[in-house]
């Protein structure tokens, strides 16, 4: 049986700048260190993808303006760096992935109307080149990762709810529908990939959180089932428009909405399909932020809550104990 939680309105107020915590004990497992801000504007609603030893970030929005602008950012040097601005029309809530030395983007919402067109960036020249447009139907807030050399797309909302997959194939630039994605349709989710192994959770569908929690592996290929979010008690993972990376064979989630905007961060044991919580994020809690993996080192940037729109990004240390002077 599908498992849910209502959408509903949190009665109480949160003293905290970050969140309403739902621990009853502090969690000091991982540390979050504050980096060199992100040199675009504040922005929610961005997309990331990694190349090498860059993590690239653009398009989103300002509050004001849907954006166009891409950055990649160094972590060795703590530095950002502008790259070419996207040629397509500025959105959020779009899906990218990288494949190799290139980076792929595509869906979203430019303020208008839900996109399906996709695009390729390369590094070595700097530039984007558009290309077929994705065959599934124009699309926001739905989730993408790659796997064995080849990306996948799925997901979001269209005016209906969506659980549709698609594999992308660079080498031939074709599309081919996949099986579905397992558990119910779904918006505003998750994804991390874990030794070739895809997982795929949170988000909502009218007006219910989603509780199920599955894996994808493309050896199959076939969706498979894990224990659901709210499987233990101590669990409180339920989310939308969260984050989540992967990192020495774990996988997290952090930020995001259920009810309020959160700052919890869960880590992930695939071998023992079991979640722990960890260290809470130590920026705002925010949701629509953005997380990436490079160079072995994880980071989570952007974002907004009900009055702002962020430029911050954070390291998470998961082997580090809490340390409020970072």
């Amino acid at each position: 049986m599908t498992k849910r939680k209502f959408i509903h309105v949190l009665i109480g107020v949160c003293v905290s700048l970050s969140a309403c915590s739902t621990s009853s004990e502090t969690v000091e497992t991982g540390n979050w260190i504050r980096r060199s801000s992100y040199e675009g504007v504040g922005r929610s609603g961005a997309v990331t993808f990694v190349i090498g030893e860059r993590a690239y970030v653009g398009l989103g929005y300002d509050g004001d303006d849907y954006l166009t602008d891409f950055w990649s950012y160094n972590p060795d040097e703590d530095f950002w760096r502008r790259i070419a601005d996207f040629p397509g029309s500025g959105r959020t809530s779009a899906v990218a992935f990288a494949v190799g030395e290139k980076g792929y983007l595509g869906t979203g919402y430019d303020g208008s109307d839900e996109l399906n067109d996709f695009w390729e960036y390369d590094t070595t020249t700097d530039t984007w080149n558009q290309l077929d447009d994705f065959p599934g139907s124009q699309r926001l807030a739905a989730v993408g990762f790659a796997l064995n050399g080849k990306g996948y797309l799925g997901s979001g909302y269209d005016g209906n709810y969506l659980k549709d997959f698609w594999e992308f194939d660079p080498a031939e630039n074709t599309w081919t529908q996949i099986v579905s994605y397992k558990g119910e349709k779904r918006r505003d989710a998750v994804s991390f990939v874990i030794d070739d192994i895809a997982y795929v959770g949170t988000g909502t569908n009218n007006g219910l959180y989603e509780l199920d929690f599955w894996k994808f592996d493309a050896a199959i290929p076939d969706w498979l089932r894990n224990l659901d979010l709210d499987e233990s008690d101590d669990y409180s993972i339920t989310r939308e428009k969260a984050v989540a990376f992967a990192l020495d064979g774990y996988g997290y989630i952090t930020t995001g909405v259920f009810s309020s905007n959160l700052n919890t961060t869960w880590q992930y044991d695939p071998a023992q399909d079991l979640w722990k919580e960890m260290t809470g994020f130590e920026g705002i809690a925010r949701q629509g932020a953005v997380a990436f993996t490079v160079g072995g080192r994880s980071f989570v940037a952007l974002g907004s809550n009900s009055s702002s729109r962020f430029d911050d990004i954070w390291e998470f240390k998961p082997n580090e104990l809490y340390n409020e002077d970072d």
